[in-house]
Formats: structure tokens, C-alpha cells, sequence
């Protein structure tokens, strides 16, 4: 199977990386010397995939030098703010092929990307111990025939994916039909994938966990890349610092906080000497819970 084109989806506001995406997208920060998004787009042309699409929504205006560095085709996802990822795939969807399905997020330690594959699929890393990550079984082939959320010692769905032709056109009609239900805008394409397995081959393309990383959060991000312990280029972190006259690498278990009626992040809450602290985004305050 001949790969046409890689789809990277970078439509998101990132809200559980706070508080650094609140001032940059979080496939363009910085890791271990790289933006995140342009050591996946590099793999990808390496291995020979020429046509790259990057979906973008928050701050997209953020992503418009790739066109020039990298010859990527940006296209935007006007529904990034009130719908999940399914939009950016139907976003994409004159596009959707033999293709790459990708996170703009994931670094990956080796390039996992090849100009031909054998089958569709989606990429798996087992973890051991109880997880809340999509957890996938097989059939005697290596093929999914069940997704669960929720787990224990575990092969779960981490990195990307590769659609057919076939999936592209099968995964496209069930996006279109079920695209007005309520229940559909805070889904992923993945549940979506879950809920139609049947009609949705995909094989379970086995890799190491040591090989792919996903970030969650910014204390995520410090265990992988010591630089951001201290300091993590940000100026709303080194105004808490500042404030608070302490290092960075004293805050920490950072969690967005988020209005209940307009459910948008207002702010985010941390740790700073075993207390539980508030920033707003809107007015900078700061204040002990």
C-alpha cells in the first residue's frame, strides 16, 4: 500500500498542557532542541511522504511559516472551539486517502514512518498496570476487534494511525451521518472508530513504549526534557515565579481550570508549597485556594 499523504491535526487548544498553551500552541514548543510539530514533519519527508496537511484551529496564524520551510498544505478547522477531532478529519476529508493519520504532539524517538505499509492500522504500546488510555484486543491475526476505555496490563492506542483508501471512504460515511447528533461534538474520531469496529478494520501495529511519547502536561514534559525543571520559556510561569519568589521547578501538578458555564479555560490551578494555587489568564491574577 502506496502512502499518499500525512494528515496532522493541530486544530486543538492543548487545554491540559497549561499554562504554556495558553500562549503557544503546544506542537510548537520546543523539546530536547526541536518544535515538536517540525521533528515529526522532517520525519515524515524523510521517509519519502511528500504531501503533508496540517488541520490548524487555535492560534493558527501561529503555523503559517511551515508553508514556506516545509511546503506543508494548511487547511483550518473553523470548529476546532466546539467540536473534537472528528472535525479535524472531516476537515481533511478531500484529502483522506491512503493516509497518515497523525498528532501534531507525539515525538517520536525513531522515525516511524515509511512510503509503503502493509495494512492499515493504529499504533499500540503496551502498559503495564492499571491505565484510563484506550485499550485495545486483537484477533488471532492482529486485528482490532475491541476498544475499551480503561484497563489493566494493556496494549493501548498511542502515536498514529494509517487509513486505506477503503477506511478513508467507510470512516467518512459514518462521520457525515452521525455529524449533527448532540452526542457527536465532543467525540473523537476514535470513538467513532470504536463504535463502528465492525465496519472499520484497522490492525493493532505492536510498538515499543520506550520509542513514543505523548505529553499531557508540563510536569510530563520535565520528566522527559530536563531544560523545562526551571525554565520553561514562558512568561506567564516566570511571572508565577517571580511572584511567588520561587524557581519554576517548585510549582507544579499543573491543571486547567475551566468556566462551568461557558466551559473555556479560564486559568489554571498548581502546587506551590504543598498549596493549591490560582492563575487567570484574563486579568493575571494569583491567588492561594
Amino acid at each position: 500500500m502506496k502512502i499518499d499523504n500525512a494528515i496532522i491535526m493541530a486544530a486543538g487548544y492543548s487545554s491540559r498542557f497549561a499554562p504554556l498553551s495558553y500562549e503557544t500552541p503546544k506542537s510548537l514548543i520546543r523539546v530536547k532542541g526541536e518544535i515538536l510539530l517540525e521533528r515529526q514533519i522532517e520525519q515524515l519527508k524523510s521517509s519519502g511522504i511528500v504531501e503533508i496537511i496540517l488541520v490548524v484551529g487555535y492560534k493558527k496564524e501561529m503555523f503559517d511559516y511551515l508553508v514556506e520551510k516545509y511546503g506543508v498544505i494548511i487547511i483550518e478547522n473553523s470548529e476546532y472551539n466546539i467540536r473534537n477531532n472528528h472535525s479535524s478529519l472531516w476537515t481533511a476529508r478531500n484529502y483522506l486517502k491512503n493516509s497518515y493519520i497523525c498528532s501534531s504532539d507525539n515525538y517520536f524517538m525513531k522515525n516511524p514512518f515509511y512510503k509503503q505499509e502493509e495494512y492499515p492500522f493504529y499504533s499500540v504500546v503496551y502498559e503495564i498496570g492499571k491505565t484510563e488510555e484506550w485499550c485495545v484486543t486483537t484477533d488471532s491475526k492482529g486485528w482490532i476487534n475491541n476498544v475499551l476505555i480503561g484497563g489493566t496490563d494493556s496494549w493501548i492506542m498511542m502515536g498514529h494511525a494509517l487509513f486505506s483508501k477503503e477506511f478513508s471512504k467507510c470512516i467518512l460515511k459514518h462521520i457525515e451521518s452521525k455529524y449533527d447528533d448532540p452526542d457527536t461534538i465532543n467525540s473523537l474520531w476514535e470513538k467513532i472508530y470504536k463504535n463502528n469496529i465492525e465496519d472499520l478494520r484497522l490492525m493493532a501495529k505492536k510498538n515499543n513504549s520506550a520509542d513514543i511519547f505523548e505529553f499531557d502536561s508540563l510536569d510530563d514534559l520535565r520528566e522527559f526534557d530536563e531544560s523545562y525543571k526551571n525554565h520553561s520559556n514562558s512568561k506567564i510561569m516566570e511571572y508565577i515565579a517571580r511572584e511567588l519568589q520561587c524557581n519554576e521547578g517548585e510549582i507544579s501538578n499543573f491543571k486547567p481550570k475551566k468556566c462551568i458555564k461557558k466551559l473555556e479555560v479560564i486559568g489554571v490551578e498548581f502546587t506551590f508549597n504543598n498549596e493549591i494555587w490560582f492563575y487567570g489568564y484574563n486579568n493575571s491574577s494569583l491567588y492561594k485556594i
